[in-house]
């Protein structure tokens, strides 16, 4: 059997991850669709949904199981999707993982609401999440439940918003008016 023959088709793009999850998983519906609808050919990169309550063990499982060893997390974003057409959750944690052994790439998406978005932290999986998950904490007030170290990264300890939500003003609220302002003669 060849190597495209084992691959589940989506939309006429074939995914071997894919095919894992859903064998793994099967009371799951990971929504597979191409990351840019714009794109076609054997070259489109997937995103696949997962629920909050389930990720851990999806993400543990794209990292372990050989059919998809995703050695790499690339990154770890969020999106606000407030005020969005046809938007039905607030944000979105999105988790960019690539193959380097099977020369693949997965996109992760899951999707929380306030007024608590959290999703489980993947440190044990890949270290390198400390950093990413700190700073969609500080910019968009996902908690990530496990988290080693969860704490602001960009902005202080104290700091009440969340500087990226989309309901956050464009000027800010006040925050650098606390700044001494320096001039020629005071400095």
């Amino acid at each position: 059997m060849s190597k495209r023959s084992r691959r589940t088709s989506v939309n006429n793009i074939a995914h071997p991850a894919v095919e894992a999850l859903g064998a793994q998983f099967a009371g799951l519906d990971f929504a597979p669709a191409p990351l840019n609808p714009q794109t076609t050919g054997q070259d489109v990169q997937l995103c696949v949904r997962v629920p909050a309550d389930r990720l851990l063990d999806v993400l543990r499982f794209l990292y372990e199981d050989e059919r998809c060893r995703f050695e790499q997390l690339c990154d770890l974003t969020c999106v606000d999707y407030l005020n969005f057409p046809k938007a039905r959750d607030r944000y979105g944690v999105i988790y960019s993982l690539l193959s380097l052994s099977k020369e693949h790439r997965l996109w992760v998406r899951c999707f929380v609401n306030d007024p608590d978005p959290k999703v489980p932290s993947v440190v044990g999986i890949w270290k390198g999440a400390e950093w990413l998950e700190r700073e969609v904490w500080d910019m968009f007030g996902v908690r990530f439940d496990g988290h080693p170290d969860l704490r602001r990264i960009l902005t202080w300890e104290g700091f009440k918003a969340h500087p990226l939500r989309k309901d956050y003003p464009l000027r800010g609220r006040g925050e650098r008016e606390a700044f001494e302002r320096i001039t020629t003669e005071s400095a």
